[in-house]
């Protein structure tokens, strides 16, 4: 059936202020623009827009949608401003935790307490005996009590492994704290089996569909394959939700745990609403936790230069994986140090057929790095929310030295390298508008002041291309996605206002009226009111 969207602002966003009148779908695909007096006479049905605004279909570049679903569920501590808040809302949470239940907590961030104070082991340990673990904002720190840490066999005596930490207090007694790869052994302990389980992953699945469809998204690339038992887990979710019940477009990055398991199995996906995507890989942490790889120490722990996940014969062995398999890799790297390991590594073992290397986050970078990314197939995976977020405390941990390639996504584009924009939720809000907000603004809505680092500010255009064209082109399908064109997918993103009018602040208040993947309406905002 063909179908007339007309009545409203369209954005081609294939050139800044680019509109056209009338949008023509067939089924899935756009097959012409124009006037509508142009196009009316070869529709089978008309759909006036009454004044909304349209744009090609808003995609987030990366996150975690299952995590996200579980936020949802979970305790929330993001909001907690003390170490004595966070402990009384464990405290109300473990009465309504059933004894057979571990209690699970996210979003705590000690850089939003006055005194930076993190809850001791034995703090959680009077508040439960029974498991409770408490990730930090970044998921690369968890925070467990002595139940949790004795469940993945982590004790006095234990070592920390390779790529990780076990926090231990100035006695060198453990505090509770776990560092990116020591998290491993609690996290798999956690329950994980049966189809009880399953349903409690598509329950959460469907929580983050339902709330990416009502924020205009109507695709994600996500990486969830490898956190949830056997990849067959979360793999059966997602077929259960996105393949069965929604229009929703999810490429889902296979963690390097499960890659090759993955491809032995042919695991089935549901294309185009399901794809496969690259092999995921994390070479370093996060700067929060002073995890991020760096070349010179951390301003505020001299002592401190990060972790390497992997030794470079570990990585290299990871990519000569998936080039095998003629897959590209997407790779996790915040600090400078992780990023030159994977530059030498990328650069020893190139893409070459066609697809792109996906870098993200790419947070602190230098200028010698930046020059040989130019040379390569890659596009940044970069995250415009973690600006607000990271400043000021970040200039504490990096000093003024390194700021100039730090958060550079301006200097970055303007070199010419692709660039698409996601929220890593649940890290950070998962509302596509905050994230354009922070490219424009670099700074917390309303905040009194110029923005952090205000040379690096995007037009208004370059980021909303960040979540249409470039995120279509982290997946090499910038020829059929991420534009209001003929030939390309029938996605849209249709607001109660035009983004491009007003302040800053008024765009934020905007509200997604209709959100269409494949041509098909999948969330009505005047239905579900």
């Amino acid at each position: 059936m063909k179908k007339l969207w007309f009545g409203g602002t369209i954005y081609t966003m294939e050139k800044e202020k680019e509109m056209v009148e009338a949008v023509l779908t067939d089924e899935d695909k756009i097959i012409a623009t124009g006037t509508f007096d142009e196009l009316k006479n070869q529709a089978d049905e008309l759909i006036h827009l009454e004044g909304a605004a349209m744009y090609p279909g808003f995609v987030d570049s990366h996150l975690h949608m299952i995590f996200q679903g579980e936020k949802l569920i979970r305790l929330d501590l993001s909001k907690a401003t003390s170490a004595e808040e966070m402990l009384k809302m464990v405290k109300e949470a473990a009465k309504n935790t059933p004894p057979d239940q571990w209690l699970f907590g996210e979003g705590w961030n000690e850089n939003n307490f006055a005194d930076q104070r993190i809850p001791t082991i034995q703090e959680l340990n009077d508040i439960r005996r029974e498991p409770i673990l408490l990730t930090r904002i970044c998921h690369h720190v968890i925070l467990g009590n002595t139940a949790a840490l004795e469940a993945g066999s982590i004790f006095e005596e234990s070592e920390s492994p390779a790529g990780g930490e076990i926090g231990r207090d100035k006695e060198g007694k453990l505090n509770g704290l776990l560092y990116d790869q020591a998290a491993n052994a609690v996290t798999r302990a956690i329950p994980r089996k049966g189809e009880t389980y399953i349903e409690s992953l598509t329950n959460s699945l469907n929580l983050a569909v339902d709330q990416m469809l009502s924020y205009g998204l109507t695709g994600g690339h996500t990486e969830d394959m490898s956190y949830f038992g056997g990849f067959m887990n979360p793999l059966t979710a997602f077929q259960r939700v996105v393949g069965e019940k929604h229009h929703f477009r999810v490429t889902l990055l296979r963690h390097h745990a499960v890659f090759e398991e993955m491809m032995k199995a042919n695991a089935a996906f549901d294309e185009p609403f399901i794809e496969p995507g690259a092999m995921k890989i994390f070479v370093d942490g996060a700067l929060g936790g002073h995890t991020a790889a760096l070349s010179q120490p951390y301003a505020d722990q001299p002592a401190k230069r990060g972790l390497f996940i992997h030794t470079d014969e570990e990585l290299e062995a990871l990519v000569k994986l998936a080039r095998q398999h003629d897959e590209a890799v997407a790779i996790h790297m915040i600090g400078d140090a992780g990023a030159e390991q994977v530059l030498n590594t990328i650069e020893k073992y190139p893409v070459t057929n066609g697809k792109r290397d996906r870098l993200i986050h790419c947070c602190v970078l230098r200028e010698d790095l930046v020059e040989r990314m130019e040379k390569l197939s890659i596009v940044l995976d970069i995250q415009p929310a973690f600006v607000p977020s990271d400043f000021p405390w970040v200039i504490n941990r990096l000093g003024g030295d390194r700021l100039e390639w730090s958060y550079a996504w301006k200097k970055l584009m303007d070199r010419g390298l692709m660039c698409a924009a996601g929220t890593d939720a649940p890290i950070e809000d998962i509302n596509p508008l905050f994230s354009i907000y922070a490219a424009v603004e670099r700074k917390k809505p309303y905040a009194e002041h110029d923005g952090y680092l205000p040379e690096e500010k995007l037009s208004l255009f370059q980021a909303i291309q960040l979540y249409t064209i470039g995120s279509a082109k982290a997946i090499c399908k910038e020829h059929e996605r991420g534009l209001i064109k003929p030939g390309y997918a029938a996605d849209f993103s249709i607001f109660d206002r035009d983004l491009f009018t007003g302040t800053s602040e008024e765009m934020l208040a905007a509200k997604a009226v209709k959100t269409v993947v494949a041509g098909k309406t999948v969330f009505d905002r005047v239905r579900f009111n």
